[in-house]
């Protein structure tokens, strides 16, 4: 993963985690429980965004740039069709 693209990931993952704080601190003052499944639902969009920010890190330092200087260190050495295979199968499982 590219540097701006792991500083991303990092501040984002730093937010969320004071979401899920924020969640704690809301259950531990019982809260209405319509205002902590919006933060619920805030935290999973946050961290959908996370997840979206990787694959596309991942496309393109793993699949695009695979013969590239720009390639990342661990990119596996497979074919197109396995490439697409594994990003099919990685998206269906964030989508589920």
């Amino acid at each position: 993963m590219r540097s701006s693209a792991k500083t991303r990931v990092d501040r984002r993952l730093a937010r969320l985690e004071g979401q899920i704080r924020g969640l704690r601190r809301m259950l531990d003052e019982d809260a209405y429980c319509i205002d902590v499944l919006t933060q619920v639902a805030a935290a999973r969009s946050a961290l959908n965004q996370v997840a979206a920010e990787i694959a596309a890190s991942h496309v393109q330092t793993c699949l695009l740039s695979r013969d590239s200087e720009e390639s990342h260190g661990r990119a596996r050495d497979v074919s197109a069709e396995e490439a697409f295979e594994e990003l099919r199968e990685t998206l269906s499982r964030l989508m589920a």
